[in-house]
């Protein structure tokens, strides 16, 4: 059994930030659950361009609000507390911080390793196998 409490992981290596976002990574690849599991906060103001062609994601809002523009459809969806979205194609998206920053829940498949940071695509790039 693994107990993880987020607010061990704030300052440590686990805790992974780049613009417009902080990664508080609870589950990694190397704890062996087949997925990443990850609390993420996303500033008031701020937009993110992000395409994970590698991972499938699921996001679950518990606080703050924003929005997402799905790049193939050009909808915009509204994010608030008890909103989930899952990137169940890959898809292209643009993620908007609203008035409140956002806490978000997320699950990755394949897990991340740890120290992941978008590449100029907003991806993670794929596990090589050596972390």
């Amino acid at each position: 059994m693994k107990i993880v409490r987020v607010q061990d992981i704030i300052g440590s290596e686990r805790e992974v930030s780049g613009p417009g976002w902080t990664s508080r990574r609870m589950l990694l690849k190397k704890d062996g659950m087949g997925f990443s599991f990850h609390e993420t906060i996303i500033p008031a103001g701020a937009e993110l361009n992000l395409w994970y062609k590698h991972h499938l994601e699921a996001v679950y809002c518990v606080a703050g609000n924003g929005s997402i523009y799905d790049k193939a459809t050009g909808e915009t969806h509204e994010i608030s507390d008890g909103t989930l979205y899952a990137l169940d194609k890959n898809d292209p998206h643009t993620l908007r911080g609203g008035t409140e920053d956002m806490r978000l829940i997320c699950a990755f498949n394949p897990p991340v390793t740890g120290r992941e940071v978008h590449d100029e695509d907003g991806a993670y790039l794929p596990d090589t196998g050596d972390n």
